[in-house]
């Protein structure tokens, strides 16, 4: 079964850098800590047709899961559920569940409801809604294929409060049988020209395991690298015992090429 993970991250706002793509880090961090594998992180405008070719791409690749963000709300550019209606061969509905949702929203500010905001309402043909607690847009769960497509709101408070409330605890039914941990240190002296060959025998040597160095100085004038180590496996003990003794192994390392470890 694949555990691969792609996100989609939409908006004109977010490719321009009028806005900070928070929702890819947090998406990522999230799904890679439940034992999936992030593959790729897409930012792609509000564009039906650009959207539904690269949404298509990816189920050619039968991800256990693709997550979007953003385009779910009343406006003429919200159209995220449009692109995954064309690239999925289905046509967007009314859903009963997601309009009783969004009409609870507004009836309790006393407010009518208009077709803009029945549009978020309107969702691909089988998808289930996601209830969103903090703003009125449902999310989306549609399982296509081997494929669950999570379509989430872009602001991050909403998108988050979804995540954990509801689209989180299902996940977990689903994710790897894959326990992962991780640790990082800092390591003074070292440029990271000369760690590379440290890191490239240790992944030659251990699986299950990614090692990554940051640099946080000058390469020449005053190298500090700091080091990321994930392990990843079935059973806990296994996957502690395999950090502990690469971390271990790291340190003496790096303390051979006159570094000083930074925990």
């Amino acid at each position: 079964m694949s555990d691969q993970v792609w996100v989609f991250t939409l908006g004109n706002e977010v490719v321009e850098g009028r806005v900070v793509n928070t929702n890819a880090a947090f998406l990522g961090r999230r799904l890679s800590l439940l034992g999936f594998n992030v593959v790729a992180n897409v930012s792609l405008r509000d564009d039906v047709d650009l959207i539904s070719k690269l949404l298509r791409y990816a189920l050619l690749i039968n991800p256990k899961i693709i997550v979007t963000t953003g385009g779910l709300g009343p406006t003429y550019d919200d159209r995220t559920l449009e692109a995954v209606a064309l690239a999925t061969g289905r046509s967007l509905i009314l859903n009963n569940e997601a309009l009783r949702m969004i009409k609870e929203k507004y009836s309790r500010a006393g407010l009518p409801i208009t077709e803009d905001r029945i549009k978020m309402a309107k969702l691909p043909s089988g998808a289930l809604p996601i209830p969103n607690p903090v703003g009125t847009a449902p999310g989306v769960w549609l399982e296509h294929g081997e494929t669950i497509i999570i379509s989430l709101p872009g602001v991050p408070k909403e998108l988050e409060a979804m995540w954990e409330s509801w689209v989180e605890p299902r996940l977990r039914t689903i994710a790897p049988n894959k326990f992962v941990v991780e640790y990082s240190f800092r390591v003074a002296g070292v440029p990271e020209s000369s760690a590379a060959p440290v890191l490239k025998d240790i992944m030659k040597n251990y699986s299950g395991i990614y090692v990554k160095t940051h640099p946080k100085g000058h390469e020449v004038r005053g190298p500090l690298l700091e080091v990321y180590v994930m392990a990843f496996g079935e059973t806990k003990d296994v996957v502690g015992g395999v950090l502990k003794e690469v971390v271990s192994k790291l340190k003496m390392k790096f303390e051979e090429l006159g570094g000083e470890i930074i925990d």
